[in-house]
């Protein structure tokens, strides 16, 4: 089993023609991603070529949508123009938007994030995500696909680089899937999000849950687990030897008083039950240690 994506998913890349796009269209093809076309307005009618395979280019994501039955969009678009490029696939009703864009202007993502809240019919993860995989079926992103195959551990994470470190630790158990959120201030799916999917799915035995300094997504994620989930959950928090005060890496990350600390994250996270490691590796372990080897 997998959560938001798998073999049937039939993915569309907004931005397939441009060189980011064309790029990962490549590296998603090869993972075995349903790829079945791609958006540019204005390049609509062409044909392009990307690992011998011939993908058509439509101008909006409703008529790919009609011509593919595409259920999802990847987005490597540019910033200034990724609003308009979510919008698009919001209009078009699609299921699932993954936004890999990072540097989006705050109100440009506020605006396609209250967008998508009025209608309702589509899940944004991102943007300024590495997006999401469910190896052996789907890779919607830049997630590499050759460090971990299909396994029983769930993994969300704010973190890309933290994301793959923890799927290549845990490389011998394997992932269901792993969902890269994104650090921005304002994101889609949220850690409760996948969490609620981690725990409904009945092939996801374990779930790694990886936080980052700044704002309570992960105290209000500790509130849902002690609630909701049923399910061993381990997490790392990065960010303990932050400053205060200082914005760190993601546009999210930062401190302000007691706020928002790696510290007080882990305090949330423990009350709720959750083993927390002070480093991915110990995190790592602690989950070795949870399923018994």
């Amino acid at each position: 089993m997998a959560i938001f994506v798998d073999e049937n998913t039939k993915v569309i890349v907004q931005g397939m023609t441009g060189s980011e796009g064309t790029k990962h269209t490549g590296r998603m093809i090869k993972s075995g991603t349903n790829i079945v076309g791609g958006v540019t307005p204005g390049k609509g009618g062409q044909v392009v070529e990307i690992e011998g395979k011939q993908l058509p280019v439509f101008n909006s994501v409703a008529e790919a949508v009609a011509a593919t039955g595409a259920n999802a969009s990847v987005v490597f678009v540019p910033p200034k123009f990724a609003k308009a490029a979510v919008i698009d696939a919001i209009d078009a009703q699609l299921p699932l938007c993954v936004v890999i864009t990072e540097g989006i202007p705050v109100h440009d993502s506020a605006a396609f994030y209250a967008y998508a809240a009025t209608k309702g019919t589509t899940r944004l993860i991102g943007p300024n995500c590495p997006g999401l995989i469910s190896p052996g079926k789907a890779n919607l992103g830049i997630i590499p696909a050759d460090i971990t195959g299909p396994g029983k551990i769930g993994l969300v994470s704010k973190s890309g680089t933290l994301t793959y470190q923890m799927m290549f630790e845990l490389r011998d158990f394997g992932f269901s899937t792993a969902v890269g959120i994104g650090g921005d201030p304002i994101i889609g799916t949220t850690h409760i999000d996948a969490l609620r999917a981690f725990q409904d799915d009945p092939e996801t035995e374990a779930i790694v849950m990886i936080g980052e300094i700044g704002g309570d997504a992960e105290e209000r994620a500790a509130a849902f687990i002690k609630e909701y989930v049923t399910k061993p959950v381990v997490g790392y928090v990065a960010g303990f030897t932050a400053p205060e005060g200082k914005t760190m890496g993601h546009a999210g990350a930062i401190v302000s008083g007691s706020s928002g600390t790696a510290q007080a994250k882990k305090e949330a996270l423990e009350a709720a039950g959750v083993a927390v490691g002070k480093t991915p590796s110990e995190t790592a372990a602690l989950m070795r240690k949870l399923l018994g080897k």
